[in-house]
């Protein structure tokens, strides 16, 4: 199959012919239709992540075709349309039994601790807890934007948060997941104010229903969030860095609850946001790290409803080979949306590679 291969951190991402994975046990191989590039991704290729294997396939927001089970799966055949948290839990420990696999002492995340899906073909565990089906009414690209920025939002907004009606919410970053809050909030019934340093990716949050928008052309951001409402009820790092998670912090009222969705990269050992105003104004500072499969039916049901539409969100659909020439400057590219790789699009004419 051919898939985007990296053969140490920071290497020039190249495609090329690589073996197609075998099922795990209790897992599955599944034919990639579309898998979305995030910042994540580049997390992995800067280096960022330990236990990332290398040569290592990046890609962990996927959905496809099953193409072959192992004999311990009871849930899945091949041709079922899936999808998958990029968190997939062991299945057998307490914290998955109780729904909770995305902090199950064991996941596996596709695109990190194993290949993941810039390829044609991804193998997934633990396949009767992780996969989703996907209805024939949605498109492939819109189930792949739901496994880590969509489903993301929605956990740091609703399973976190505990957004409400009314509530003001500061979102600092107008890419993938941070669009993607901003859609859900207002969904929820709450204000929002976005807050990006590209005027594009603001116009896009307005267009999805930010109240207000802040440039960070280098403006004192917590003190506009503060003349605007007095500081929110919740912020939202979508971002990830020393100075978005610090502005999102700062920009809350008293007992206000902060939610860290951006990874951060390590600065001298540990990242540095501002506990200070925290303890002293009883902040609440919440991680959220993805959604379990079992929490997907709600979000789903919204989809369903018209509620939520994630597939406004995404921005283009490109093949591999462009996949691989964006990856390294993913971090500072200009983003106003998501973007969607189809494995299938730059594949020869005359080549045919499927193991169903």
């Amino acid at each position: 199959m051919r898939a985007l291969v990296l053969d140490h951190p920071q290497a020039v991402p190249e495609v090329r012919e690589v073996p197609i994975p075998a099922a795990p046990p209790g897992g599955v191989v599944v034919r990639v239709e579309a898998t979305g590039l995030c910042r994540s991704d580049w997390h992995a290729w800067a280096g960022h992540d330990d236990g990332v294997p290398f040569p290592h396939v990046p890609g962990h927001e996927l959905a496809g075709v099953v193409v072959e089970a192992a004999p311990e799966v009871r849930k899945w055949q091949p041709g079922d349309r899936v999808t998958v948290p990029f968190i997939c839990g062991c299945g057998k420990c307490s914290w998955c039994l109780q729904g909770d696999a995305q902090v199950c002492p064991q996941q596996q995340q596709p695109g990190f601790t194993h290949w993941g899906s810039f390829a044609e073909y991804v193998a997934l565990h633990a396949a009767d807890t992780n996969l989703i089906a996907v209805p024939e009414q949605v498109e492939m690209t819109t189930a792949a934007a739901l496994g880590c920025r969509f489903a993301t939002a929605y956990r740091a907004l609703v399973g976190r948060a505990r957004v409400q009606p009314g509530e003001w919410v500061t979102v600092i970053g107008a890419g993938g997941v941070g669009l993607s809050t901003v859609m859900i909030a207002r969904a929820l019934g709450a204000r929002v104010i976005a807050v990006d340093r590209h005027q594009e990716a603001l116009d896009a949050a307005a267009a999805l229903g930010a109240e207000s928008v802040l440039l960070a052309d280098g403006r004192d951001i917590p003190a506009a969030v503060t003349q605007i409402n007095g500081g929110s009820h919740v912020s939202v790092d979508a971002v990830g860095s020393t100075q978005t998670s610090a502005d999102a912090l700062l920009s809350l009222r008293r007992r206000g609850r902060h939610v860290q969705v951006g990874l951060l990269a390590p600065t001298d050992g540990h990242p540095r946001i501002p506990l200070d105003r925290a303890i002293a104004w009883e902040l609440d500072v919440l991680g959220s790290h993805g959604m379990a499969a079992a929490d997907y039916p709600a979000m789903l049901k919204l989809i369903a409803r018209g509620d939520l539409a994630p597939q406004h969100l995404i921005e283009r659909t490109i093949g591999l080979q462009e996949a691989a020439q964006l990856l390294p400057g993913f971090n500072t590219a200009t983003v106003a949306g998501i973007t969607v790789i189809n494995p299938q699009l730059d594949v020869p004419s005359a080549r045919t590679t499927d193991p169903s």
